[in-house]
């Protein structure tokens, strides 16, 4: 298990946009688990929507691309650096099936499909109470800085 503090050995990311709060469970080049806990205070409810919190699908697939970054270096046996980054490369066949909002518990799983020079394909599943609520399947790219 990787607490916050542990995610911030792999992710240059930080608040508001770490979006990764625990990392449960991982398998060296097959998988990992991890969630976000959806709170009303986060900056992006203020415009998104006021009246009806609704996290923002975006966000959702970033902390899913996330997830794969620290699975991709995890698995590399490296910890981030100020010379290579993990970008998002592509997002393919996502679907939203129901709005995440405040209160929930985002659980994510990110399974790897495949790597190449560099290049790592994933499927990725987001889950509130047991529930699909988002999928897609994310390519990321080792890049120099």
């Amino acid at each position: 298990m990787m607490e916050v503090k542990d995610i911030f050995d792999y992710l240059p990311h930080r608040y508001p946009f770490l979006l990764v709060d625990r990392v449960t469970d991982y398998e060296a080049d097959v998988m990992l688990k991890g969630f976000k806990n959806v709170t009303f205070n986060e900056p992006q409810f203020t415009g998104h929507f006021p009246d009806n919190p609704i996290m923002p699908g975006v966000m959702i697939i970033e902390a899913m691309a996330q997830c794969t970054g620290i699975l991709a270096f995890r698995s590399q046996g490296k910890k981030r650096n100020t010379e290579t980054m993990y970008y998002l490369a592509a997002v393919d066949n996502c679907r939203f099936r129901q709005p995440a909002v405040p209160g929930d518990r985002l659980d994510f799983e990110v399974t790897v499909k495949g790597k190449k020079r560099g290049i790592w394909k994933f499927s990725c599943v987001t889950k509130v109470d047991g529930k699909v609520i988002a999928s897609a399947d994310l390519m990321c790219a080792e890049r120099d800085v």
